[in-house]
């Protein structure tokens, strides 16, 4: 439960640039965190520790403390929105103010589509106790019955006499006034808001973004600065054998080049070592990168090579290490079923490829750290950095940057710690850059997985028994390296599969991993809903079904699913089932609606073909449409594509719309180009002429079309994604009768 706190008179706001003068209310949070904790908040009953604070000062100003990363998702709007609506704010009055990474504000971690999710109701109420508590401070001063003031756009008014005050000259009296109980917070009706659901916000970083005002982790430069690009090993824990840097040190601006310490299992967020060069700017440094002979030895993850280990992953399916979901017997089911039917699909490894790779910037002076950086997550950077630099956390400051792009890759601060341990031993500022080759070479990589699914039919066509294996390196083998089979991964996208079939069974194989495996834009949810909603459009086929009509079919009667009933281990994504059930009934009606908005037939008249695909992750339903064309030659193109979202309750329709789109044009990258091949351990692409990205002329018209629901808000930055890989190949087996099971689909020359 969340707990708010009249704070004004603490003497901690100085240290946070808060003014004594204004009334601050502190909003305690729970931690939260779907993926590897790192620093919640903390337990203390003698020591009040607020995760946001609301400040309203003198001035008139609103003060919000967003503690959030800002990555083009609009979270530094969204948050303010949510505030500002429950307390009558004018939106001219708001102030954002980004949060450091501290533990005090509970999960940073703006990773899992949970900030709306996770901080929707408990900013509602900071909000609508600040507006109470002025309202009473206008009755106080009024010598009125508070029943009489209510706050509209910035002010407090007498209904009676119609005579009003700013909220900034109520401050004095409300500083001093209780929070309300919770059980006297009286949240505003859905009728009434001004700024939640409504796309009448600009973005509060807009402006600046457009005019190349706004600060990225690359723009950071403080004075005497250095600039570094680290040589890193070209296979995973690799050491430096030996090196010459007699060429490098030549190049003018070169001012140092420093060995940095070997990684050592498990890698974390360990910085992966190397060879650093110290130069007076970043070309220089790069050239003198260049220079360096370098000998590395041999890694026991020299042996990684792409195809055989594809072929070991379609081995290890049939060898289960463990059992993820069980529900009647599927063994028995497959043996008596009329005819079965079996696929087998393949995802290649994944880079995040964001247009602004990891920087990072720090300063190590007078017995602390400061950095400034492109961070999803603050405090694990906190965290990671104090325990690079030997500093207790409360001396490590991180400044959180806007975001070029993360999708996953910036929660992971190894490159934050790289600048940290650099800026100490030489004692100046330093900025470390990874280039373009750097991210896609040595980064934290979506998991490489093999599918193979059966379906068992009795003699009427229904599906009887489902049975999905797969074998995939878990996201758990960068923090263990004991770590061989996945477990939480199963949660997204495969244990939730929500077909009403009597028998279900899905077990996870065996597989060493060889690079460090991080979570992505969706995590699993994308291979795996890309087996699970591509067979669906097979057994449609099979059963000679529109597939729009079979997946409702599948999907049975409205009911709400509980998986763990069936020796599951469902996270759900964090939230409770009974708040944030599966529910068949959003599932369908996100169908009906993308198909209807598409004008769904898997063959239209003109020839092009529909796919069509529906699922649920982080809370949210998502149905997406694809049309495709072909010409004489064979070849396909991505005509259109329709999603529909239902993501709960909406506090920025536009940026959801943005989202959504986003994710459109991410899962098309993915489907079409993305894979990461090795071979001997070492990368084989190294920029966007190897690991393609859809370009903006590759890029089909998408419409959006939001949902409206009562539900508590779901998630909205990594929904999108899922479904669009396996609606493009549906809809291309419609238009082709070729059926593409294995991705990227540029293998294929079809595109």
């Amino acid at each position: 439960m969340q707990t708010i706190n009249n704070v004004s008179r603490r003497k901690f706001l100085k240290a946070l640039g808060i003014s004594s003068s204004a009334l601050v209310l502190s909003v305690n949070l729970p931690g939260l965190s779907l993926l590897p904790k790192v620093f919640a908040a903390e337990e203390n009953p003698e020591k009040f520790i607020p995760n946001v604070y609301v400040e309203v000062n003198s001035n008139n100003i609103v003060s919000i403390i967003v503690h959030r990363s800002e990555m083009g998702q609009g979270i530094r709007t969204s948050i303010p929105m949510i505030v500002a609506d429950e307390l009558e704010a004018d939106w001219q009055q708001i102030k954002v103010v980004q949060g450091l990474g501290d533990k005090k504000y509970g999960s940073q971690n703006t990773d899992g589509s949970r900030s709306i999710r996770n901080f929707y109701k408990p900013l509602r109420e900071a909000g609508a106790s600040a507006r109470i508590m002025l309202e009473q401070a206008a009755a106080q001063l009024w010598k009125v019955p508070v029943g009489e003031c209510k706050a509209i756009d910035g002010k407090i008014i007498h209904q009676k006499s119609q005579k009003s005050v700013g909220f900034g000259e109520l401050v004095a009296i409300a500083s001093t006034l209780p929070v309300p109980e919770p059980k006297d917070i009286v949240l505003k009706n859905k009728a009434d808001f001004k700024f939640i659901g409504k796309s009448n916000v600009k973005l509060v970083d807009g402006q600046d973004i457009a005019t190349g005002k706004a600060i990225y982790g690359f723009d950071v430069e403080l004075e005497n600065m250095v600039y570094v690009v680290i040589a890193r090993p070209p296979v995973l824990a690799s050491k430096v054998k030996s090196f010459d840097d007699s060429q490098a040190i030549k190049i003018k601006g070169v001012i140092k080049v420093i060995q940095l310490e070997d990684i050592k299992d498990p890698v974390g967020f360990k910085p992966l070592g190397g060879i650093a060069v110290i130069a007076t700017n970043t070309w220089a440094a790069i050239k003198g990168r260049e220079a360096l002979k370098i000998e590395w030895d041999v890694s026991h993850h020299s042996s990684y090579n792409s195809s055989e280990y594809k072929a070991m992953l379609k081995e290890s399916c049939d060898s289960p290490k463990k059992i993820l979901r069980d529900k009647g017997d599927t063994t028995a089911a497959l043996a008596n079923a009329s005819s079965i039917l079996k696929a087998e699909y393949y995802v290649p490894e994944l880079v995040h490829a964001p247009m602004e790779p990891p920087a990072a910037t720090a300063h190590y002076h007078d017995g602390i750290l400061e950095a400034w950086a492109c961070t999803q997550t603050p405090q694990s950077a906190q965290g990671t950095v104090a325990k690079a630099v030997g500093l207790a956390p409360e001396k490590v400051f991180i400044n959180v940057t806007l975001l070029g792009g993360g999708f996953g890759r910036k929660s992971k601060p190894d490159f934050v710690a790289e600048a940290a341990i650099i800026s100490k031993q030489l004692a100046l500022p330093v900025k470390v850059l990874w280039t373009r080759e750097d991210e896609i070479q040595n980064g934290y990589y979506h998991a490489v997985s093999y599918h193979k699914l059966e379906a068992g039919f009795d003699q009427n066509s229904q599906v009887t028994s489902w049975l999905h294996k797969t074998a995939l390196p878990p996201i758990g083998s960068t923090f263990n390296a004991k770590a061989k089979v996945i477990n939480f991964e199963g949660s997204l996208g495969m244990i939730d599969m929500p077909y009403d079939i009597a028998n279900i069974k899905c077990t996870a194989g065996k597989a060493d991993a060889h690079t460090r495996i991080g979570w992505m834009r969706s995590v699993t949810n994308i291979n795996q809903a890309f087996a699970v909603c591509s067979f669906a459009d097979e057994i449609a086929h099979a059963r000679k079904e529109n597939p729009k009509q079979s997946l409702l079919t599948l999907l049975g009667s409205d009911r709400h699913i509980n998986v763990n009933k069936e020796k599951a281990k469902y996270g759900n994504y964090g939230e409770k089932l009974k708040e944030y059930p599966i529910d068949t009934a959003r599932l369908k009606q996100a169908l009906n609606k993308v198909a209807d908005m598409a004008e769904f037939t898997p063959v239209k008249e003109n020839g092009n073909g529909m796919g069509i695909a529906v699922h649920r992750s982080f809370t949210s339903y998502v149905g997406c449409v694809v049309e495709v064309s072909k010409n004489p030659q064979g070849h396909v193109k991505i005509e259109k594509i329709w999603m529909s979202a239902d993501c709960g309750t909406i506090v920025n329709p536009e940026r959801v719309i943005s989202q959504m789109e986003g994710a459109a044009v991410f899962g098309l990258s993915l489907t079409l180009f993305g894979e990461i091949t090795a071979k001997d351990g070492v990368i084989e692409q190294s920029n966007f002429d190897s690991y393609r990205l859809v370009r903006m002329n590759e890029v089909p018209p998408i419409e959006v079309e939001i949902l409206p629901s009562h539900e508590p808000p779901g998630g909205v930055g990594e929904p999108g994604v899922p479904p669009i890989a396996p609606a493009i190949c549906n809809a291309i087996f419609a238009a082709t009768g070729n059926r593409y099971r294995k991705l990227p689909l540029a293998q294929y020359n079809i595109i």
